[in-house]
């Protein structure tokens, strides 16, 4: 039997109207069973926590549980190589961060590539990195300490959490724009540093601000900028360091990422439940608590600004020679 290309074009409209019912029948039952997110980080700490809010309103909101699953190692490498391996379904989930986009250019062998595997769904919460000194340190504006920084080239010891974490790469952004010349101490975690920048052992560290708010309130830890682009409402006296090096930015962002080739329209579905988990303002107040401000953004938006971030920090992590532990 012959078709004529009336009767062809008319079967293919079908097949496609069929598909296209299928994919939206998939999104509207989705989820229909419970959805892991893996976090690569250690249970406790304000990541974990904001992603434990965020999951509990996704699991009040689409009535199936999201799980939050701790798998801490290799700087967050772990799980993101999880999540890129697994079933894109929709049923497992990455929490993305401001480490994966700096450690696409810091490893040289992953088994994975961070923005051809992991397709960006949905951002959460930005927080600011804190430039601090010790107490005893005479600097008390960026000013002062660009000034004792230039007299006293390579003396400046400038703690870390580790090789590649936020805050080093953030300060090594700040000594290539600012000019300068410091040592890199690292650490094993932020925590491990504060007692050597409070006694004085390091000078300057550029923490998350959750990680010294407390510090920095009771007076033992003297706060010299914020390091997001404009003043933060967690530390409103502080300035931003771009006011005195123009154009600098460096924050820890967040958000949620899923494997390559997860439908469409699941991500949209996650993309728009987790906007307005945002919008809550109950969950608005806990990320403050946490020093994080809400981030919501539109899937496009949220790829762009993890372009940005990992072309970014591979210039910094290039310029700097930063190398994993």
């Amino acid at each position: 039997m012959t078709l004529h290309r009336r009767e062809i074009l008319h079967l293919a409209a079908g097949a496609a109207a069929v598909a296209i019912g299928s994919r939206c029948a998939l999104a509207q039952a989705y989820p229909a069973r419970p959805v892991h997110i893996l976090v690569g980080y250690a249970a406790g700490g304000p990541t974990d926590i904001a992603a434990r809010l965020v999951g509990q309103h996704l699991s009040e909101r689409l009535g199936r549980q999201f799980v939050i699953e701790n798998r801490p190692g290799g700087g967050s490498n772990l799980a993101t190589e999880a999540v890129a391996r697994a079933a894109p379904d929709g049923y497992t989930l990455l929490l993305v961060g401001a480490s994966a986009a700096i450690n696409a250019s810091l490893y040289d062998n992953l088994s994975f590539n961070f923005i051809r595997d992991i397709v960006p769904v949905a951002s959460m919460f930005r927080t600011p990195l804190v430039m601090v000194v010790g107490p005893s340190f005479p600097a008390h504006t960026v000013p002062e300490f660009l000034a004792f920084a230039k007299a006293n080239p390579g003396k400046l010891n400038m703690a870390s959490g580790g090789n590649g974490s936020p805050a080093h790469v953030s300060g090594e952004l700040f000594k290539m724009m600012a000019g300068i010349d410091m040592i890199h101490v690292p650490y094993r975690g932020e925590a491990a540093a504060l007692p050597d920048l409070l006694g004085g052992q390091v000078q300057v560290m550029f923490p998350a601000a959750s990680a010294v708010a407390a510090h920095v309130r009771e007076g033992k830890l003297r706060a010299l900028a914020v390091t997001t682009a404009t003043r933060s409402p967690f530390f409103p006296q502080v300035p931003a360091l771009a006011e005195y090096v123009p154009g600098y930015e460096a924050s820890a962002w967040y958000g949620i990422g899923a494997p390559a080739k997860t439908p469409a329209d699941i991500v949209a579905k996650l993309n728009r439940e987790i906007n307005a988990a945002l919008a809550d303002p109950a969950l608005e107040a806990r990320l403050a608590d946490l020093a994080g401000t809400a981030l919501p953004a539109s899937r496009a938006e949220f790829s762009a600004l993890i372009a940005e971030e990992t072309g970014k920090w591979a210039k910094v992590v290039k310029l700097s020679g930063a190398k994993p532990e």
